[in-house]
Parts: structure tokens; C-alpha cells; sequence
């Protein structure tokens, strides 16, 4: 029997709007990892069940370092969620990504330092420590649908692949970061995907995230440095992009079989799973 499809959406900055759902409800929830940034939104895009959640909570209160990203992640698992779909914004580190793209990433670099990543933190809830392995590091079929539906909408500047090098914050990067980041490859760089990326692995979810680049971060020579006024003026002007994006890929989603691909996201998880040894 199929799995019910259940999509939680994490809004990032600018995309946080719960008017996107039908039937809204709020729910608070708690969790073993503490409180979420904010309730959970409950209803329907086109008949599918959803939860909205704002990263920053609704009033971009919470700073990057100090979202409780595992209470997100297990809430939205808690509730019932087969599915993450999130937006983030992002700094672009190369020429061809211009502000007000749309990325589909596919990998990730982690800079943060003060991050909890793990829910197998040796608490009594979850036994043994988790290995995870984090190749593919999103969802291949939910980014494979989002690209799909991207190109179907005929939305302009949208990438299907890209890695995003996820900085601790609240500060931007400094240019030699910036360059740094460019001579490793990197096509974004942002202060959210990680931990969120690797909790949501975690817990069984299938994961994908839409990036709006809104700058150029600071390592080109011409044009102006990024900054918070540039960044949401950015966003603002593009956001119906991303959320055009989400409610036409949520019904697609929802009409395909994941069975096999939960199955297996579950025994990778299962299978990462080292127990301490009974003497």
C-alpha cells in the first residue's frame, strides 16, 4: 500500500506566507529536541495535505545559529510528514547564477560550528550513534520533480544542480571567504541548509530545497557587496517564482508512488545506526 503523502514546507526569509494553504490551521507542537521556531501551519495545497513552518519563526526573529533545527525536522516527522520542501536564500559564487535565480542544490559544504547535528545525541529516545552517509545529500526523486515542474512552468534561471556552502552567520562572508569558496567549487553560499539537510536525512524524510540566489556575495570586483537591503528587495521581487514552483510540484509529488524510495531512505537510516555493545 502506497505511504500517505504529507509535505512539510520550511519557509525561509520572504517565504513564510501561510496564505499559500487552504483549510489553515495552527498546531503547536513540542518535541524530545525542544520547541520548532514557530507553530505548525496544517492544510491543503491543491488537496494535499501540507505544514508550513517558518525557519526564522513568523517574525524573522531567530538567528541562523540559534534555530533549534531538530525540533523543526522532528516536528514535521512527528506530525506525519514524508516530505521537506524548503527555500532558502542564498549568495551566488559564480557568474552564470545571477540574482533571482532559482537552484535545485544537490550537495553541500558545511562552515558552521556551533550546530547540533545529530538527534542520536545519547539521549534516551534514540540508542546508538548514527553514521548517516550523506551522498545523494537531498532527495534525487523530489529534486528530479522539482526540476521537471520547473521547466514545465517555464521559469527562467533555474539550475538544476548546484553546491551550497553553508556558513555559521549571522555575518556575511569576507571576500578572501568568498573566493575561497569559489576556488572549491562552490556555486551558493548560505547560513541554513546545514544542519537542516542532514537532520532531515536523519530522521527518514525526503528532503529538497529551492535556493534563490539574491547577490553576488562580495567577490566580484564590480557591482555592489551584499547587504540585508539588496538581499529581501531581491527576494521580494522574485519570491512568487519559488512559490509558483512549490504548489505546482506538491500535486506531482503527491500522485507518485514513494514506497520504494522510503523504504530504502529508511533502511540507509536503520543501517547507519551503530548500537553500544552488550556485554
Amino acid at each position: 500500500m502506497r505511504p500517505a503523502i504529507k509535505i512539510g514546507i520550511i519557509g525561509g526569509s520572504g517565504l513564510d506566507d501561510s496564505q499559500i494553504l487552504e483549510s489553515r490551521s495552527e498546531k503547536v507542537v513540542s518535541t524530545h529536541f525542544g520547541n520548532p521556531s514557530d507553530v505548525l501551519i496544517e492544510g491543503k495545497i491543491a488537496g494535499v495535505d501540507c505544514v508550513l513552518l517558518a525557519r526564522h519563526g513568523r517574525n524573522h526573529s531567530i538567528m541562523p545559529s540559534n534555530v533549534n533545527y531538530r525540533a523543526n525536522i522532528w516536528a514535521l516527522k512527528t506530525v506525519g510528514c514524508t516530505h521537506v520542501i524548503v527555500s532558502t536564500a542564498t549568495g551566488s559564487l559564480q557568474e552564470r547564477i545571477h540574482p533571482g535565480d532559482l537552484v535545485i542544490p544537490d550537495n553541500f559544504i558545511d562552515r558552521t560550528t556551533k550546530r547540533a547535528q545529530t538527534f542520536y545525541d545519547g539521549n534516551d529516545m534514540l540508542v546508538g550513534v548514527c553514521h548517516v552517509p550523506m551522498e545523494p545529500a537531498f532527495c534525487t526523486r523530489t529534486r528530479d520533480v522539482l526540476i521537471e515542474t520547473a521547466k514545465e512552468l517555464g521559469l527562467a534561471g533555474v539550475h538544476d544542480k548546484g553546491t551550497v556552502v553553508t556558513i555559521e552567520g549571522p555575518r556575511f562572508s569576507s571576500k578572501a571567504e568568498s573566493n575561497l569558496f569559489r576556488q572549491w567549487g562552490a556555486d551558493l553560499v548560505n547560513m541554513t541548509l546545514v544542519p537542516e539537510v542532514v537532520l532531515a536525512k536523519e530522521a527518514g524524510l525526503c528532503y529538497a530545497a529551492i535556493a534563490m540566489a539574491t547577490d553576488y556575495d562580495c567577490w566580484r570586483d564590480c557591482g555592489e557587496n551584499v547587504n540585508v537591503a539588496d538581499v529581501m528587495a531581491t527576494f521580494k521581487k522574485n519570491v512568487t517564482k519559488v512559490t509558483a514552483l512549490i504548489t505546482a510540484v506538491i500535486p506531482k509529488i503527491a500522485e507518485m508512488d514513494w514506497t520504494e524510495t522510503i523504504g530504502e531512505l529508511t533502511k540507509t537510516v536503520n543501517g547507519s545506526i551503530m548500537l553500544p555493545h552488550a556485554y
